[in-house]
C-alpha cells in the first residue's frame, strides 16, 4: 500500500514538472514573440522555471524510490502551488478556473504525500535511514 500511495504521488509530482516545463516554454515563446519588457529579466525568469522543474522532477523521482526527502519536497511543492492558486483569486484579475485547477490537484497532492509518508512509517515502527 506505502508503495503505491508513493507512486500514485510521484506520478502526480511528474506531471506537475511537466506543467511547470511547459511554463518555461511559454516563456520562451514570450520572449521570442518580443513580449517582454526586460529581456535579461525573461531569461533570468526561463532558467529559474528550468531548475524549478527539474527540482520537482528530482522529488517525483525520489517518492517513487521511496525516499523520504521527495516526499517533503513534494510537500514543500505542493503548498507553493497552494500559495500561486490562491494569487490567482486576488489582484484586479480574479480567476476561480485557474484558482481551482492549480488547487484541486495540490490538494490532492497534498493528501497523497502525507498518506505515503504514514504509510511508510507505520506510528510504533523504527525510522529508516533514508
Amino acid at each position: 500500500m506505502a508503495r503505491t500511495l508513493a507512486r500514485v504521488a510521484a506520478a502526480l509530482l511528474a506531471v506537475e514538472a511537466l506543467g511547470v516545463l511547459a511554463l518555461a516554454g511559454w516563456q520562451v515563446v514570450a520572449l521570442a514573440g518580443a513580449d517582454t519588457s526586460s529581456s535579461v529579466s525573461a531569461i533570468a525568469l526561463i532558467v529559474l522555471t528550468v531548475v524549478g522543474a527539474a527540482a520537482v522532477a528530482a522529488f517525483a523521482g525520489a517518492t517513487w524510490s521511496g525516499r523520504s526527502w521527495g516526499r517533503s519536497g513534494g510537500v514543500v511543492t505542493q503548498l507553493l502551488i497552494l500559495a500561486v492558486a490562491g494569487g490567482a483569486l486576488t489582484g484586479p484579475f480574479p480567476h476561480l478556473g485557474t484558482a481551482l485547477g492549480l488547487a484541486v490537484p495540490a490538494i490532492a497532492g497534498l493528501a497523497l504525500l502525507f498518506a505515503a509518508a504514514r504509510a511508510a512509517h507505520p506510528r510504533g515502527a523504527e525510522p529508516s535511514a533514508d
